[in-house]
């Protein structure tokens, strides 16, 4: 049903995606831009609709825990209008994770909180370093051997070791 308010909310977010792919090519600051022009009136009226729609949906029905849900997290759904490099979804993430969950099992010598833990962590950073075009292991390599004498000397040293800082050394090679 086209008219259906399930559709309605769906509609809102397939405009949002299309425009976003619009965009898509643009440098960070021009995207900036054109989001607050163009995806902020369309997400206004989808959150003056998911307000109108709450009164009018049974809570417990899965349109109203959606509706809910959007509500609760709209600040951070609206996160990407701060900064033209961010993502309108975290689909790229997810994919990035996948090859994680689905070896979980595999990593069953994780039996300590703490274990889970620096698995996690590395696990996070070697994702971020192939996100962002670098080798893994020089990338690794680099932050431990990096991170014990900037912790010292530097507050921000965590923000030092992201990989926009990284040096020459720690990017693939363009063939």
């Amino acid at each position: 049903m086209k008219d259906s308010p399930a559709a309605m909310g769906e509609c809102y977010c397939s405009q949002l995606f299309k425009l976003e792919q619009a965009l898509a090519e643009l440098p960070p600051e021009e995207r900036y831009e054109k989001r607050l022009e163009q995806e902020k009136p369309v997400l206004d009226a989808l959150l003056s609709w998911a307000n109108e729609m709450q009164a009018k949906t049974a809570p417990k029905s899965a349109l109203g825990k959606a509706i809910h849900s959007l509500r609760e997290q709209w600040p951070y759904l609206t996160r990407y209008l701060e900064d033209g490099r961010l993502e309108l979804s975290n689909n790229r993430a997810e994919r990035s994770i996948k090859p994680f969950v689905m070896g979980r099992k595999n990593w069953l010598f994780a039996n300590t909180p703490g274990g889970a833990q620096a698995s996690s962590v590395i696990y996070s950073l070697i994702e971020t370093a192939k996100a962002n075009g670098l080798d893994p292991y020089r990338y690794l390599l680099w932050i431990l051997q990096t991170a014990p004498q900037l912790s010292e000397t530097n507050k921000a040293w965590a923000e030092s070791l992201l990989p926009a800082n990284a040096p020459e050394e720690c990017y693939i090679p363009q063939k």
